[in-house]
């Protein structure tokens, strides 16, 4: 049976958690990386759908034609940090759902409805960033969600030739306590919220 979590585990996820500018010089090794993905796959998403593709920017090649395709601070964020992930989606996620959803003919649900398809990679692919970031605060590292870059020109130099269209991406790394400015607020309950 489910518990509440202890206050460390809640402010390691969320109160104390923050987005990070600049990180420390500490590598994150691709078993970090497998680990993240092995958490966030389990995050749920409509009919298993899954349609999120990662690339993850290890090297200062790949990091630099990330780069070349931001805006603003974005660039310098991008190459200076240990790790840079893509958030993809795959236009095409209905392909898979036959063994990733084998409950119903759930591939049938999307063909020929491009439409469809695209709010549903977006939706079901901003969930799985979104748990990307809670696994990797989850395993003791700190990331850096940003839009602020050129989609297509991301499409082009990591997705030529497939149906993955970029979303968003992060950079990811042992956060650096010195990049970051005082959390802007956060409304309480009654701010944003009704109750019916």
């Amino acid at each position: 049976m489910s518990h509440p979590l202890d206050d460390a585990a809640l402010d390691q996820v969320f109160r104390t958690a923050r987005s990070y500018n600049g990180y420390l010089d500490q590598q994150v090794s691709e078993a970090q990386l497998q680990a993240v993905w092995d958490l966030m796959k389990m995050g749920p998403t409509s009919a298993n759908q899954m349609p999120a593709r990662l690339v993850w920017c290890t090297s200062a090649e790949a990091k630099d034609k990330l780069a070349g395709c931001t805006s603003g601070t974005n660039a310098p964020k991008i190459r200076a940090a240990p790790v840079s992930v893509i958030i993809g989606m795959d236009l095409d996620f209905h392909e898979q759902l036959p063994w990733l959803f084998p409950h119903a003919d759930a591939k049938s649900w999307f063909a020929g409805n491009e439409a469809l398809r695209e709010a549903s990679a977006m939706r079901n692919s901003t969930l799985q960033g979104a748990y990307l970031i809670i696994a990797a605060r989850m395993l003791g590292l700190d990331t850096g969600p940003m839009s602020g870059f050129d989609n297509a020109a991301v499409d082009a130099a990591f997705f030529a030739g497939t149906r993955v269209r970029s979303n968003f991406i992060s950079t990811l790394g042992y956060g650096d306590p010195a990049s970051i400015f005082a959390r802007s607020p956060r409304p309480d309950f009654a701010t944003f919220n009704t109750t019916v």
